[in-house]
């Protein structure tokens, strides 16, 4: 068995949030000592690690909720639970195509300071500078972006 302590470390959480995530019923079934303290098994923490998962790929604490109590009502559930799982993994991958456009517009960026830095261009990021058209054609710009980078 284990403290809100020990559990908070071992999963890398805050205190605070092991007893949120109990406090709401992400932990069914939460045991106690006789002194009324939150104790942990390896069962309650396995909910824990599956709220932190589904925490880290962007879902709500209340869809989370909601997934725990389907989860408690077993199989008659699973094409509910398949679809909120569904339903994250659009938002995941959306977030990765953007983490894709940002890691490619830092990636330009760092070459045209570089560039800058080895004088193979001139210095060009100061905006009072720029020309209307400028941003359009710099190196640091990216195709697949909706509005012009600044440098």
């Amino acid at each position: 068995m284990y403290s809100v302590k020990e559990v908070a470390k071992l999963l890398d959480l805050t205190e605070h949030t092991v007893r949120f995530y109990t406090n709401i019923g992400l932990v069914p079934n939460l045991q106690r000592d006789k002194n009324n303290k939150r104790i942990f098994n390896e069962e309650s923490i396995n909910w824990l690690r599956g709220a932190k998962k589904l925490k880290k790929c962007g879902m709500s604490v209340e869809d989370i909720k909601k997934y725990v109590d389907l989860s408690l009502e077993g199989h008659p559930t699973i094409e509910e639970r398949y679809e909120m799982i569904l339903k994250q993994k659009e938002v995941v991958l959306a977030q990765l195509e953007e983490m894709k456009l940002m890691a490619e517009y830092i990636t330009n960026k760092e070459k045209h300071y570089r560039d800058i830095k080895d004088q193979v261009i001139p210095d060009d990021t100061n905006p009072a500078h720029w020309q209307n058209d400028k941003n359009e054609s710099s190196s640091c710009s990216s195709e697949k972006e909706k509005m012009p980078i600044s440098h």
